[in-house]
């Protein structure tokens, strides 16, 4: 199950349910200094040396519970209690070069400004220069605004214990935030406390995509339309279709346009591509449809816009809108039970909603909601850090996989062309909302894995790595 994003009063909240039904604090510190620090032993290798830095409070305490899981490493723990008798021995243990430290100077209670004592201490680290994980939130950092309280830690990475909170997600975080991760079971049990607000794991998909049939065959898998591609815009086209092959539908068709038949169809092997006119139709049996990438040259829209409209108001199947066809969109209403998905980036959202990328960035969510409503209750998939998955109300969905590495050209048409393959497929329709989930998930997932191990990747080794997740 997704866990929940809370703001510190419900945090609060849960933990004050979780020692009321006989969890102890002890045990939970205990537990979060234990996976912190296999947190810190993944990143690290024997021998390197890892720099502890623990306040006064529970934070402090958290970090001070790593130590007996450090085995193999070097860590030196600094307790900072009184800042202005404890700077230089921070500056002197950052001197020594750690490979790592680790940031429990404050935790998520603090709601004041820091002391100038304090700051010098956080200036300390940042100058350092030297990787941080920040344990719950960065020092300094308001967890429920996302802003700082006169300076903070700039994490590399941050482990929100329990659940990821608000502030955290906020765009004027990132800085500070760095890669946000969840420690999800720290022994709290169950949330008391109900919220819209969902963090996607990688265990939600533990049972997704469904085993196949074994005597299915390619009518069973479904039959995805794409249309894509336009003069100087090839190139979205075919990593669309290629990526939607990496999801496994039964049947691919491409329909792009005339003058960029020859280079898109000369690259792509098992896709079905055609020069589509602007009278065309999908081809019987088609399970699912997918517009716009590529399509940015004048010509497209008047091929191709009609067709849009019509089938967003009536096709029967799922309809997934993408890039320029996003403003083809027809307003208003739609058929009970459609599935129907746009996939913008702020930059597009803005552009739909006449206003500007920086107003959607400050409220994302709200984004979707007047998108969703706009568009006739369809689903929205809002790209960037930490890509939002919601409707005009009810649950959201916020995605814990990627990088900044994505921000390449083409890698929308990836993510946009995995989640038709696995739309087309009428056993994931079923839970469309999952589905897209999914999507999102291993499009970054598979970012984070070419990161790993293959610094300096491209677009096309993306949707080469996208489904490597997918069950057997």
């Amino acid at each position: 199950m997704p866990v929940p994003i809370l703001t510190v009063a419900q945090m609060r909240e849960w933990e004050r349910h979780a020692w009321a039904a006989g969890a102890r604090e002890a045990d939970v510190i205990s537990t979060v200094g234990r996976l912190a620090a296999n947190r810190v032993r993944e990143l690290t290798g024997d021998g390197d040396l890892v720099l502890l830095l623990a306040g006064k409070g529970h934070n402090g305490d958290d970090v001070r519970a790593m130590t007996p899981h450090l085995a193999g490493r070097k860590a030196e723990l600094v307790n900072v209690l009184a800042p202005a008798q404890d700077l230089a021995a921070v500056r002197a243990a950052l001197a020594r070069r750690p490979a790592w430290v680790v940031d429990g100077l404050f935790g998520i209670g603090l709601n004041r400004p820091l002391a100038d004592e304090w700051r010098a201490v956080v200036a300390a680290v940042n100058d350092a220069k030297l990787p941080v994980l920040a344990v719950d939130v960065p020092s300094g950092l308001d967890a429920d605004t996302g802003s700082t309280h006169g300076a903070a830690i700039a994490a590399t990475i941050t482990v929100s214990v329990g659940a990821p909170k608000t502030g955290l997600l906020l765009p004027d975080a990132s800085p500070w935030v760095g890669r946000l991760e969840v420690l999800p079971e720290v022994g709290l049990g169950d949330c008391p406390v109900a919220t819209e607000g969902q963090w996607t794991l990688a265990g939600d998909f533990g049972d997704f995509p469904p085993r196949r049939p074994a005597g299915g065959h390619k009518g069973t898998f479904g039959h995805l339309t794409i249309f894509a591609g336009s003069s100087g815009y090839h190139g979205a086209a075919v990593l669309a279709a290629r990526a939607a092959q990496r999801a496994q539908p039964g049947l691919i068709t491409l329909m792009t346009s005339p003058e960029v038949y020859v280079p898109v169809a000369a690259q792509l092997q098992a896709v079905m591509v055609s020069a589509a006119e602007a009278a065309v139709e999908p081809p019987s049996g088609t399970t699912a449809l997918l517009w716009g990438p590529g399509l940015a040259a004048p010509p497209a829209r008047a091929r191709f816009g009609l067709l849009l409209e019509q089938a967003w108001k009536a096709a029967p199947v799922p309809v997934i809108v993408d890039a320029s066809a996003l403003d083809w969109l027809p307003p208003g209403e739609l058929p009970a039970r459609a599935i129907r998905v746009i996939t913008p980036h702020p930059g597009e959202a803005a552009r739909l909603l006449q206003t500007t990328s920086a107003a959607v960035q400050q409220d994302r969510l709200a984004a979707v909601h007047k998108l969703s409503r706009r568009f006739g209750d369809c689903w929205v998939v809002l790209k960037g850090r930490h890509t939002v998955v919601g409707r005009s109300e009810g649950t959201f969905f916020v995605n814990s996989s990627g990088n900044p590495y994505l921000a390449q050209g083409g890698s929308g048409d990836a993510l946009a062309g995995y989640l038709g393959g696995l739309l087309a497929q009428p056993a994931l329709q079923a839970d469309p909302v999952k589905a897209l989930r999914f999507a999102v998930w291993e499009h970054g997932a598979a970012a984070d894995r070419l990161q790993e191990r293959q610094p300096g990747w491209t677009v096309e080794d993306l949707v080469a790595a996208l489904g490597s997740r997918l069950r057997p």
